[in-house]
């Protein structure tokens, strides 16, 4: 997981920074996910993987942004593809919050046309971030209370 979700980018980077800053314009989408901005209940590997990747893709911004080099951070929170529909957590866990791939492209699509650092293809991923970030005490029992009701405790 560590290899798929966070070092595909560093890899992606190593080989396409140089050539970007040669030619001074270069633009790096990297798909997280909303659980690298917020947690993924019961799936440790995965949240830590994914803030890895938008830590990185924050820190290329930042480091190389002034060199022509864009990044944009992609971080759906639930996409319906054929992995999370054989797993049974489009219905049971997503409802009907998740999109089609046809959704999450036009989104990235229109991030990528306003050189949006982060797309949120999920509206209500921006609002969780606000809470997280204004009371993070707060947000940590909030999710404590909806992995006790998942049964997701250990």
């Amino acid at each position: 997981m560590l290899g798929i979700n966070f070092k595909s980018h560093v890899f992606a980077a190593r080989h396409l920074i140089p050539r970007w800053l040669e030619r001074g314009a270069g633009y790096l989408l990297v798909t997280a996910s909303a659980a690298g901005l917020l947690t993924n209940l019961g799936a440790v590997q995965y949240t830590v993987t994914k803030h890895a990747a938008v830590a990185f893709a924050e820190w290329i911004a930042i480091t190389y942004g002034d060199r022509g080099i864009k990044v944009s951070c992609l971080c759906p929170q639930g996409v319906r593809t054929p992995m999370l529909q054989q797993a049974g957590l489009v219905g049971e866990l997503l409802g009907e919050s998740a999109l089609s791939t046809e959704q999450v492209a036009a989104a990235v699509v229109e991030g990528l046309e306003a050189e949006r650092f982060l797309i949120l293809p999920h509206a209500e991923v921006a609002d969780f971030i606000l809470r997280k970030a204004s009371d993070r005490d707060a947000w940590i029992a909030g999710m404590r209370r909806l992995q006790a009701r998942l049964g997701l405790s250990k």
